[in-house]
């Protein structure tokens, strides 16, 4: 299956997301409807604590992602509206920018559980 995880500043949660979809063997992406300058320094420490390497990542433009080819485009809750993006499902996260690294990893855990449920989906179809 093909992920397109979207959210404001492509700093935070998508490229969580990304970065773990990855890693249980989903074909992923992010992007931003307005990206930011670079992942987030707590975003990129709570997925190295999985062994998981982020720090060639950066944010991109959705402008810039052929949405055409995904199986699910996932909004991770951001009120993400652009009137081209059909929207698959909305995971409804907290944007963890500016907190605490705890937050950043009550974010990590959900997207994960979150993937596993996906992952369980696909599995049974």
């Amino acid at each position: 299956m093909k992920l397109l995880f979207v959210c404001v500043g492509n700093t935070c949660r998508s490229q969580m997301a990304e970065s773990l979809a990855k890693n249980m063997g989903f074909e992923a992406q992010s992007a931003g409807t307005h990206p930011g300058e670079k992942i987030a320094n707590n975003a990129v420490l709570v997925i190295e604590e999985l062994g998981i390497d982020i720090k060639n990542q950066y944010p991109k433009s959705i402008d810039e992602i052929n949405t055409d080819s995904f199986n699910k485009i996932i909004s991770m809750g951001c009120g993400v509206e652009c009137p081209n993006l059909p929207i698959s499902e909305d995971w409804g996260l907290e944007d963890p920018v500016g907190n605490a690294i705890d937050v950043y990893r009550n974010t990590r855990d959900n997207i994960q559980l979150l993937l596993e449920r996906l992952s369980q989906t696909q599995t049974d179809a």
